[in-house]
């Protein structure tokens, strides 16, 4: 079997006897039950994802994976493609956004070169898994074939479980690459069905005539590649970025480890959309972190049946707003481990 198919397989249910010891002890915390809200839901999740009635996450990663789209040549970014492995320097000399709300919630990040059209300097923190120099341009041929889609999806996998056997415990997506937000609308427009100009937003600042070039580019390459909303290979294959895929990968494999994982904003939820319809089963492992000013980004909620943890207009993608959702699921864990329950403290429960 291949890596693919032998980490699909590992996916099991949500673990439901330490769901059940978890919601047992957040019953006897001292405070009324549901007064804590989300927090509650988000702590017998975590419970349920890692089968510890009373998880505790220490030790967090972003995966920030680049790669260049080819698409981004049609004049669908307000940004050159340059700016693609500018940002990923940034990113590896800490000077980003992603790097500042990283080192504020305690966590690492991890940069993965999936495909950036030029290759980088050498550098201590960059992975390289460069599966080509950027995707094909989907408006005229299909941005990658089908074996570099599964490639994408296997690399993620290994990224994810080289970090897991180093100790980390909890895993957020983000990206970086020129064009990606067409890709994304086009792999959301593809598997759920909605119009093309209900998912497709400005990106990184399109003016009117330019939105209205994306769409036309996107709706086009589904009118020309028809790829198969059921799956999730296909529609990879044909429009969307290698970054996208090893993101999916990633999700994947944490999964099958029994890993909770973190998904940052529009580009994060396209790939976790490629990720649960090449395995349904994966969904229950996902946590949402926020809702995007993206104007796709509900469609994959509605599709996933997801609720994002918070709602503060981001849209930068990089895996912001999912380190902002690390220190979440972190308190909410804390919370259902380190409160006293009534017993313990001695105080009386509801009568």
């Amino acid at each position: 079997m291949s890596l693919l198919a032998t980490t699909i397989a590992q996916i099991g249910p949500l673990d439901q006897n330490a769901l059940e010891a978890a919601r047992a002890r957040q019953d006897q915390l001292t405070k009324p039950q549901g007064s804590l809200g989300r927090l509650e839901q988000l702590a017998l999740q975590i419970a349920a994802i890692t089968g510890q009635s009373r998880p505790r996450l220490s030790n967090p990663a972003v995966v920030v994976m680049a790669a260049d789209h080819g698409i981004a040549r049609q004049g669908v970014s307000a940004f050159p493609m340059e700016v693609t492995p500018q940002m990923v320097l940034n990113f590896l000399h800490g000077g980003a956004a992603i790097n500042v709300l990283a080192r504020h919630v305690g966590s690492q990040v991890v940069v993965v070169d999936m495909g950036v059209a030029s290759d980088l300097p050498p550098h201590a923190d960059l992975r390289v898994h460069k599966l080509g120099y950027g995707t094909n341009d989907f408006s005229q041929t299909a941005a990658m074939s089908r074996e570099q889609a599964k490639a994408a999806l296997e690399t993620g996998i290994t990224v994810a479980n080289e970090l897991i056997d180093s100790g980390i415990d909890l895993i957020a997506t983000g990206d970086m690459g020129i064009g990606n937000t067409t890709a994304s609308s086009a792999i959301v427009a593809a598997i759920s069905g909605q119009p093309v100009a209900e998912v497709t937003g400005r990106g990184t600042g399109l003016d009117n005539q330019g939105l209205q070039r994306k769409i036309a580019l996107i709706s086009a390459a589904l009118e020309l590649h028809q790829p198969d909303r059921h799956d999730g290979l296909d529609v990879l294959a044909k429009v969307g970025g290698f970054e996208l895929g090893g993101l999916a990968g990633v999700m994947i494999g944490a999964a099958a480890r029994r890993v909770p994982v973190v998904v940052d904003g529009f580009i994060s939820g396209a790939a976790a959309l490629i990720a649960c319809t090449v395995t349904p089963s994966l969904q229950p492992y996902l946590i949402a972190a926020h809702r995007s000013v993206e104007r796709g980004h509900q469609a994959i909620f509605g599709q996933l049946d997801l609720e994002p943890l918070l709602d503060l207009n981001l849209r930068l993608g990089e895996g912001t707003g999912a380190v902002l959702g690390f220190s979440l699921c972190q308190a909410a864990c804390k919370v259902l481990d380190e409160m006293a329950t009534f017993g313990e403290a001695g105080v009386a429960d509801k009568v």
